[in-house]
Parts: C-alpha cells; sequence; structure tokens
C-alpha cells in the first residue's frame, strides 16, 4: 500500500513538472477548449500537484461523478487497474471464520513446500504475495504470533481455531506467505508444487533465483 502511494507522489510529481513546462501549458489549455464528449461536463480545475490529464480531463470528471469517486478512490482504481492485470482477487480465512482475507495473486500458483522443523509438524506450504496485494478483512484482534530462532518469520495463527490461514515469510519479510488450502473454492485453476530445503536454509535461499523477490510488486 505504501508502494502505491509513492507510485501516486511519482507521478504528481511529473505532472506538476509537465504542468509548468510551455508544452504542459499548451496541453492543458488545449483541453479546456475541447472539453469532453457531448453532454458531459468540463473539466474541474485541478489541485496544486496534480497530474495534468489534458483532454481527458472531462472524461475524468464525468466518471468521478458518475461512481461518486474522491480523486484517492478514482486514482486507486486506476493503479489496479494496472498492477493487478493478469491476477484475480482470491478470498479465504481460517476454519472458524474469526480470520478473513482477500489477496491478488494469479490463478495459476506458484506453491512452496518447505522441509524446515516447524514447516514440516504444521504442513506449511504456501505462495508469497507483495504486502500491497494481501488485505486483511476481519480477525486483527484473534491472530497471535508465534516466533523462534531467528525471529524473522512471523507465524501467525487464529487464536480460536489454531489455524495459520497466512504468515509473514522469512524470506520476504516484507510480504506474506498465503496457504492455498485456505483459499475459498473457485478462483484457483492450477498449483505447482516447489520443494525448498528450510534444514539448510541460508544455502537454499542464497542458491534460489527468484524467492527473495516474490514480495516485490
Amino acid at each position: 500500500m505504501g508502494r502505491a502511494t509513492a507510485s501516486s507522489a511519482r507521478r504528481s510529481r511529473r505532472g506538476s513538472a509537465a504542468a509548468s513546462s510551455p508544452a504542459g501549458g499548451s496541453r492543458r489549455r488545449r483541453g479546456k477548449a475541447e472539453g469532453g464528449p457531448p453532454g458531459e461536463p468540463g473539466p474541474r480545475a485541478q489541485p496544486p500537484g496534480a497530474f495534468d490529464l489534458g483532454a481527458q480531463s472531462g472524461r475524468w470528471a464525468a466518471f468521478q461523478e458518475r461512481h461518486r469517486l474522491s480523486c484517492e478512490e478514482a486514482a486507486r482504481l486506476l493503479l489496479d487497474a494496472y498492477e493487478y492485470r493478469g491476477l484475480v482477487k482470491h478470498t479465504g480465512g481460517c476454519h472458524c471464520g474469526a480470520v478473513r482475507f482477500e489477496v491478488w495473486a494469479s490463478a495459476d500458483l506458484h506453491v512452496f513446500n518447505c522441509n524446515c522443523s516447524i514447516c514440516t509438524k504444521k504442513q506449511n506450504r504456501h505462495f508469497i504475495v507483495p504486502a500491497s496485494r494481501f488485505k486483511l478483512l476481519k480477525g486483527a484482534d484473534n491472530l497471535t504470533t508465534y516466533t523462534f530462532n531467528t525471529h524473522r518469520a512471523q507465524h501467525t495463527f487464529c487464536k480460536t481455531c489454531g489455524v495459520q490461514s497466512f504468515y509473514t515469510p522469512r524470506s520476504n519479510p516484507d510480504g506474506y506467505g498465503i496457504a492455498p488450502h485456505c483459499l475459498d473454492d473457485g478462483t484457483v485453476q492450477t498449483i505447482v508444487t516447489e520443494d525448498i530445503n528450510g534444514k539448510e536454509w541460508e544455502k537454499a535461499v542464497k542458491e534460489h533465483k527468484t524467492i527473495r523477490d516474490m514480495s516485490k510488486p
């Protein structure tokens, strides 16, 4: 989520620079003259630092009004449309239903099967996503966390039923490991499982070419 905010800020700075340039000013004047499609309201005045929409200002204003969206909500829809292309929204949770979440990921999941001591005991098969693609819908107050050894992995589980539906993996502390068997039916097409030698964790992660990048958007 923080990355999406940073991305919006970078776009705002680029838009501000374009607005201050002669070319940016020319585009803005042309957009005002042309406006949007017939019958749609004219463009709203852009707040300071907003990106220049040019001839699309009218369409943007009409879209916001038609769907009653704030600037932030409209921008979030635009960002999601680009950042989540090719992904589907999965939902899931623990056994008793106290913990529920949604996660954007491929319909074809790449799942890790680790043989370290704790993953073996709790059968912790999981796929990894960036934190920006995960949202806890309910149950934050019903989660508890277990850590050991380096204490980097955060093994979260429901206080009521004991199910771990997601956790924070040591390999990707800025992301989440999601248990595919805790997802609701209907959104997963295929699952490919890769064994990870967690008994030699440092060696296995060092030799793996992509695992550390799986929490990057």
